[in-house]
């Protein structure tokens, strides 16, 4: 036995709908809420407002939950017996529940009453509260609504579009046009806030490159060949294939500028290109292109190449040539020195010594430190390059004779004129005392009274001569000045060094900013306490990178306890030849494309 439950409810055209479940139980609950048996979606309802119970086989006891009562056969009750062989009708709200039996179960039927009846007069009474016969029909208003949108946001801006030809010609004030702009220009196009035809040349015409290369035909060109970006695209999916048939259909090509360089998105700096737009390409280039030399790359921290550096061969001669190689190994570049790392930054050799005894005096460390030799440029992005003067005389002093109180030194960066002031001073009246001209011999910086005083003048690794050929012999060989820093070479007259080659940077396709990494120790990235020739090049390679930086979505292949998400923007820019990246500040911008032309540059990326 169990009671069984029909909901009836109509549609707009009176067409009838009965849903019926059936409940095994002894008692069903009746009221607003969802959990009862059944349920009565009325105000006018408790949210349990009563309990039918069978009795016996067709006695029924319907009792109410609360001080609310109902309606039993059009009586007001709380509580009643039903024989449901019989029936009886009880009304809760605007509902009734019909109760009657077939065979062993208890039936329920549950409709709804309305509250205002169907007669003429009732529907009189009740348009009496509404507007709805002195207001407009949903239809007519619709159609004046669509109007008035057209009117306002299609129709005006388009008049005052064509009757306007540039800034000039705008008085002050709001311009309807304004309303098709999706959002305030980019700092870099603020000054083209009135002049939407500037870019927009043509009426209902998608920006082109053409239009942008007006303004930035120095500072772009294209990221390859046309044939082969188009040849390195992925296929699209049916979305972008969707996208490209609507573009096509309006006549908007593929591969426009303003495909990356997105404007209208609010004022401030235009926003990074998002890695997608890389990966879309360049995440399995090799499958599309086989002849391309570059790998596939989608994530920095997940799926990247070795980075690369660019190796000059021969830097001083006429036949000089630049190559990548990936940072695999010991990479190093003959750039005309001999300077070992090690044994500068050496805590107990004679050099280290030799700075402990110059501390007090000088304000150094108790060695040498990188920043002793090494000075960052004015916008802390890169380094100076070092300059025998100010950053190595302080302890190679190339003084050789004093004159009433003036030091001489031989000319750096210039053997002839080394060569000829040798001889003219053994030309000139001998000298009151034996001097040695011995391979310069390291004494504290600027102690040029040694001179006064020294039998070792330092400058060859013999005594006194007496020949200035000797005397240039000793300059330019083992143990002296110019021998024990330069590569110097013989030639039929005589000798020449080595040009000294400092590149701008070695990560020629991509960016390195030293001032957002100033908190970090030098030789945590440069480990330049282990290099033991000049030759070596003491750069990162791709698994010190990813000790702090991750992918642009946070994906890494390594522990990193302080992640710096790095999409590809932070370190690469579509156009990028020697200046900064897309995104850096204007004067950044503009300190990069300086240090990036010139070739007497530092040897940092």
């Amino acid at each position: 036995m169990s009671f069984i439950v029909r909901q009836i409810s109509r549609t707009a055209d009176g067409r009838e709908i009965v849903r019926t479940a059936s409940h095994s139980a002894d008692s069903v609950s009746i009221g607003r809420d969802s959990s009862n048996v059944v349920h009565l979606a009325d105000l006018a309802v408790d949210m349990v407002h009563a309990r039918l119970t069978r009795l016996s086989a067709m006695r029924v006891l319907a009792e109410a939950s609360g001080s609310l009562g109902f309606e039993a056969d059009s009586k007001s009750t709380s509580r009643v017996e039903i024989d449901a062989a019989i029936g009886s009708v009880l009304r809760f709200g605007g509902h009734k529940v019909r109760v009657a039996s077939e065979g062993d179960d208890i039936v329920l039927t549950v409709s709804r009453e309305e509250a205002v009846s169907d007669s003429a007069e009732a529907r009189d009474e009740q348009g009496l509260f509404t507007l709805k016969n002195v207001a407009l029909g949903r239809r007519p208003l619709a159609w004046a609504l669509a109007g008035l949108v057209l009117l306002l946001f299609l129709a005006w801006p388009i008049y005052t579009y064509a009757t306007s030809r540039g800034m000039d010609e705008r008085g002050p004030g709001f311009h309807a046009d304004e309303m098709w702009s999706s959002g305030s220009l980019s700092l870099a196009h603020k000054s083209l806030k009135n002049d939407c035809q500037a870019c927009h040349v043509n009426k209902f015409e998608a920006v082109t490159d053409k239009t942008c290369m007006t303004c930035h035909k120095d500072d772009a060109h294209n990221h390859a060949k046309p044939e082969r970006l188009l040849g390195a695209k992925a296929a699209p999916g049916l979305g972008g294939s969707i996208r490209m048939g609507f573009q096509s259909a309006f006549g908007i090509p593929q591969g426009r500028c303003v495909e990356c360089h997105t404007e209208h998105e609010g004022a401030g700096k235009m926003p990074a290109t998002a890695q997608q737009f890389c990966a879309d390409c360049h995440g399995s280039l090799k499958d599309r292109l086989h002849d391309s030399k570059l790998g596939n790359v989608s994530d920095f921290g997940t799926l990247h190449p070795q980075l690369q550096v660019s190796i000059t061969s021969n830097p001083g001669g006429m036949d000089r040539q630049t190559r990548r190689v990936p940072m695999t190994g010991g990479v190093s570049e003959d750039n005309g020195l001999k300077f070992p790392h090690d044994i500068h930054l050496s805590k107990t050799n004679g050099i280290a010594r030799m700075a402990q005894t110059m501390a007090a005096e000088q304000g150094w460390g108790e060695s040498l430190q990188c920043k002793d030799c090494h000075v960052r440029s004015a916008d802390g992005t890169r380094f100076k390059p070092v300059d025998m003067e100010e950053d190595c005389q302080m302890c190679h002093s190339l003084a050789f004779d004093k004159i009433d109180g003036t030091i001489r030194t031989l000319r750096h960066g210039k053997p002839d004129q080394v060569v000829a002031d040798l001889r003219a001073f053994y030309r000139s009246t001998g000298p009151a005392r034996p001097i040695n001209l011995s391979g310069m011999a390291r004494r504290r910086p600027g102690d040029y009274a040694a001179v006064e005083t020294a039998t070792d003048y330092s400058i060859g690794a013999r005594q006194w001569p007496g020949q200035a050929n000797e005397a240039v012999q000793a300059v330019f060989s083992r143990g002296g000045a110019c021998y024990d820093c330069h590569s110097v070479m013989g030639t039929a007259t005589g000798f020449a060094v080595k040009k000294v080659f400092q590149p701008a940077r070695y990560f020629q396709k991509g960016w390195f900013d030293h001032e957002a990494h100033n908190k970090s120790e030098c030789t945590e990235c440069h480990k330049a306490g282990q290099s033991k020739s000049a030759s070596d090049l003491i750069l990162p390679d791709l698994a010190s990178c990813r000790t702090c930086h991750v992918g642009g979505t946070g994906a890494s292949l390594a522990s990193v306890k302080k992640p710096v998400e790095s999409s590809c923007a932070m370190c690469h820019d579509y156009h990028m030849d020697d200046g900064a990246p897309r995104g850096m500040e204007p004067d950044k911008r503009s300190a990069g494309h300086k240090l990036g032309q010139g070739r007497k540059q530092t040897a940092h990326p």
